[in-house]
């Protein structure tokens, strides 16, 4: 069994910007990614983010994931990163199984960082596994990352930031969207994504869902429906729209396996996407230094999944005797960041699941 300080499970936003301040504090650290490259959802976002300097504004996602991945290289001698290997058990001795290269073999850490992320939710309807229906992380890794369109014509359903940014990112590949669908009675991204969307002429239908899909061999149309004020189908606004690719975007789940496997103490909450970690103001779990950081404790933006690795990092290092020398004021600064983020009409979800979860904000 190999024997490490400090592993930290996963290598998106979260993870990265975990192992970066851990570094710095003079640890030795172990990155476990399951993908063959490192920075997680921030590879295949094309968009440029929004917040503040230390947020990366106005900077593109898929240069965030190179300027965190490039931070990383001035502690390679501290620095064992695992590519392509996944993480399938976790247990209350620290010790971890991973799978890679057609083997298994265990690590045992002194602390872990789970910074596993977030899977995406599906939708149910007649005929929903018809080839040509996608989620909205597949059409993105699809078009950003291998430069092949989903289909010619699109609909999307799901009006959330995602839904947005990947219906903008289709018409700029050449794709025609034909409609958006949204099952409430509000937008749920920011308006200003959903302009863009209505200047460019796609439809925008609320209290809106998908009830059946149609195809032979591959989507070829489906049919709509309009929800009531408790979500059940009304019967005879039923719409065809042909198509031949559908995005489905209707929020994301934690990836809590690997915590609940552990018996980490859970709870769920709807409004942070589901069963999330109980965890201290320290990102820490109910087992002694196992901290959980992104979007596997809440679904936010992946500025505050940053910023919420950095303070499970300086945690991290400091439990393991390891204060960062500027500790006091990265704590302070990384904290009001996270605040920040939170505040505005954007963030009431996100406030009243973190208070349900019994956080202070």
């Amino acid at each position: 069994m190999v024997k490490r300080d400090l592993i930290i499970v996963g290598a998106g936003p979260a993870g990265l910007s975990a192992a970066k301040v851990a570094l710095e504090a003079g640890l030795t650290v172990t990155i476990i990614e399951r993908a063959a490259i490192l920075g997680g959802q921030l590879t295949k976002q094309t968009h440029k983010f929004f917040g503040s300097k230390e947020e990366y504004a106005k900077t593109r996602g898929i240069d965030i994931a190179s300027i965190l991945i490039d931070e990383l290289k001035n502690y390679e001698k501290r620095l064992e990163i695992l590519k392509e290997a996944t993480v399938v058990g976790m247990y209350k001795d620290y010790v971890l199984t991973i799978y890679q290269g057609n083997e298994y073999f265990k690590y045992q850490a002194k602390a872990i960082i789970i910074a596993t992320g977030a899977s995406e939710k599906v939708l149910a309807f007649e005929n929903n596994d018809l080839p040509g229906i996608y989620g909205a992380g597949a059409v993105q890794t699809l078009m950003n990352l291998y430069g092949i369109v989903p289909g010619n014509e699109v609909v999307m359903v799901g009006s959330g930031n995602i839904g947005l940014i990947v219906s903008y990112q289709l018409i700029q590949a050449g794709v025609k969207v034909k409609a958006l669908l949204e099952a409430a009675s509000n937008i749920g991204g920011y308006l200003v994504h959903a302009a863009k969307l209505v200047r460019l002429g796609v439809p925008i239908y609320t209290k809106t869902s998908v009830k059946k899909a149609f195809g032979d061999k591959q989507l070829e149309k489906i049919e709509t429906v309009k929800l009531d004020e408790n979500w059940q189908y009304i019967e005879g606004t039923e719409e065809i729209i042909n198509c031949d690719a559908l995005c489905i975007s209707v929020g994301l789940t934690p990836l809590h396996q690997l915590l609940s496997m552990a018996e980490v103490d859970m709870i769920y909450i709807s409004e942070l996407g589901g069963l999330i970690p109980k965890k201290t103001p320290d990102y820490e779990t109910s087992m002694p230094r196992v901290y959980a950081c992104g979007d596997v404790t809440g679904i936010e933006e992946a500025s505050s999944a940053m910023v919420e690795g950095k303070i499970a990092g300086l945690m991290a290092a400091r439990d393991l005797g390891h204060r960062h020398k500027k500790f006091n004021e990265l704590e302070k600064q990384f904290k009001d960041q996270l605040q920040n983020l939170r505040q505005g009409p954007s963030g009431v979800k996100i406030r009243l699941g973190l208070q349900k979860a019994g956080e202070e904000l």
